[in-house]
C-alpha cells in the first residue's frame, strides 16, 4: 500500500496552491478536493497534472464540492434531476481519470432523508458505478457519519447486493465520530475497500495529523494487509487541526514509515 494526502488539508487555500505546497513538502500521491466548477475545466485540470508531473507525483482520487447535496442530486426522487446529476458526476469521473486517478469519493444520503429503500439506493449507486466504466474512474462510497454509509450493515448489504459494481472509502475519523470500530467497517467493505482516509486523535481532539495523537495505526495496517488492501492511505484533516504546514512533512514521514515498509 501507499500513502498520500488530500489537498483539503490546506483548504480554503486554492487547490493549485495547496498542491504546490504539498509537493514541496514531499508528498507524491494525492486526493484532489475540487472546490468549484472552474476546477473541473480542462485547462485547470491540465495545470494540476503539469504540477504533479514536474515532481513525478500522481493522483489517486477526487473529492467533489457537491458532496453536501448528493442526497437530492444522486439519490432523490426527481428523475430528471438525477439524470442531470449523473451526467455531472461523469465529469468528476472523467476528471479523475484524466489526472490518473481511479475514484471519486461519494458521501451519499444522510440517514432519514429521501424515499429510497436501501436496495433502491444500492441500485442507484450501481448505475452510477457502471457509468464509470465508460469514464475510466468510479464512485467510491465513504462511511460518513449520520449518513447511510455510516452503518456497517448498510455497507455490507451494499457489497453483497452490488458485488463488483461498488467501491468503498474507509475514513477512520468518521468511524470514531459514528461510534463504529474501524475493524467492523473494514470487514463490511471487504475486498471492495479501495481507499482510506487517515487522521489521528487524542482525548481532547477528534482530528489530528497522523502521528500527532494516540491512534494504533499498526493495528490498522495489519487489518488492511489481512484484507489484501493495495490502495492508498490518504491523510485527510482540516486546516485548523495543525499549526504550520511543515507539520505535514513530519506526518508524511510517520505514515510512510508505517504503511509503506514491512514491520521488522
Amino acid at each position: 500500500m501507499k500513502t498520500g494526502v488530500s489537498t483539503a488539508c490546506l483548504y480554503p487555500l486554492e487547490t493549485e496552491r495547496s498542491l504546490e505546497i504539498l509537493l514541496k513538502l514531499g508528498y507524491r500521491r494525492f486526493e484532489v478536493f475540487l472546490n468549484c466548477m472552474e476546477e473541473l475545466e480542462p485547462d485547470f485540470l491540465r495545470g494540476l497534472k503539469e504540477q504533479a508531473d514536474a515532481y513525478g507525483a500522481s493522483f489517486v482520487s477526487i473529492h467533489p464540492f457537491t458532496s453536501a447535496v448528493e442526497s437530492s442530486l444522486l439519490f432523490g426522487d426527481y428523475p430528471r434531476r438525477t439524470r442531470e446529476a449523473f451526467d455531472f458526476y461523469r465529469r468528476y469521473m472523467a476528471a479523475a481519470a484524466y489526472l490518473g486517478g481511479k475514484f471519486v469519493v461519494i458521501h451519499g444520503q444522510p440517514q432519514g432523508h429521501g424515499k429510497l429503500t436501501d436496495q433502491g439506493y444500492w441500485e442507484r449507486f450501481g448505475e452510477l458505478y457502471r457509468l464509470g466504466d465508460q469514464e475510466g474512474a468510479h464512485p467510491a462510497q465513504e462511511n460518513v457519519r449520520q449518513h447511510r454509509g455510516a452503518d456497517p450493515a448498510f455497507i455490507k448489504g451494499m457489497r453483497d447486493y452490488l458485488g463488483k459494481d461498488c467501491a468503498f472509502v474507509l475514513d477512520v475519523k468518521q468511524c470514531r465520530l459514528s461510534g463504529v470500530e474501524w475493524e467492523e467497517m473494514a470487514r463490511a467493505m471487504g475486498d471492495r475497500l479501495v481507499h482510506v482516509h487517515l487522521s489521528d486523535w487524542d482525548d481532547g481532539r477528534s482530528c489530528l495529523l497522523p502521528g500527532a495523537g494516540k491512534g494504533d495505526f499498526s493495528a490498522l495496517k495489519t487489518m488492511l494487509e489481512n484484507l489484501s488492501f493495495s490502495g492508498t492511505v490518504v491523510t485527510e484533516v482540516y486546516r485548523h487541526n495543525f499549526s504550520q504546514p511543515e507539520e505535514l512533512k513530519e506526518s508524511l514521514n510517520f505514515t510512510k514509515k508505517l504503511f509503506e515498509f514491512p514491520f521488522s
